[in-house]
């Protein structure tokens, strides 16, 4: 587990793009007060999902309106078919930790 920010650093509702060994991760706090990751890209698109926007436990990419859901990478929504990589996130001591290695299988 790699430290990427406090906790206080993203908004409930807010998705950030934090670079954790050199990889792009959305990490989104969600409405449901859990802290979640994916890949940083949609997976239909090469755009950032870290500027899409939030609802419940999903986050949709704002260039065609796929929408992921944050705990499986699974497209909840069309035009993506493919999931995006889900990586481990832990709070600890109000730090926000991430794993590099895909809770879903997905890898990019």
């Amino acid at each position: 587990m790699i430290r990427v920010c406090s906790a206080t650093d993203v908004a409930k509702g807010e998705a950030v793009r934090v670079t954790v060994d050199g990889t792009d991760v959305a990490l989104v706090h969600a409405d449901d007060d859990h802290f979640y990751a994916v890949y940083d890209e949609c997976s239909h698109a090469a755009v950032p999902l870290s500027e899409g926007e939030i609802e419940g436990c999903t986050l949709e990419c704002w260039l065609h309106g796929s929408r992921f859901d944050l705990r499986t990478g699974e497209p909840t929504g069309l035009p993506a078919t493919e999931p995006v990589p889900v990586y481990p996130v832990e709070v600890r001591d109000g730090d926000v930790y991430i794993d590099l290695n895909p809770s879903n299988g997905v890898t990019k």
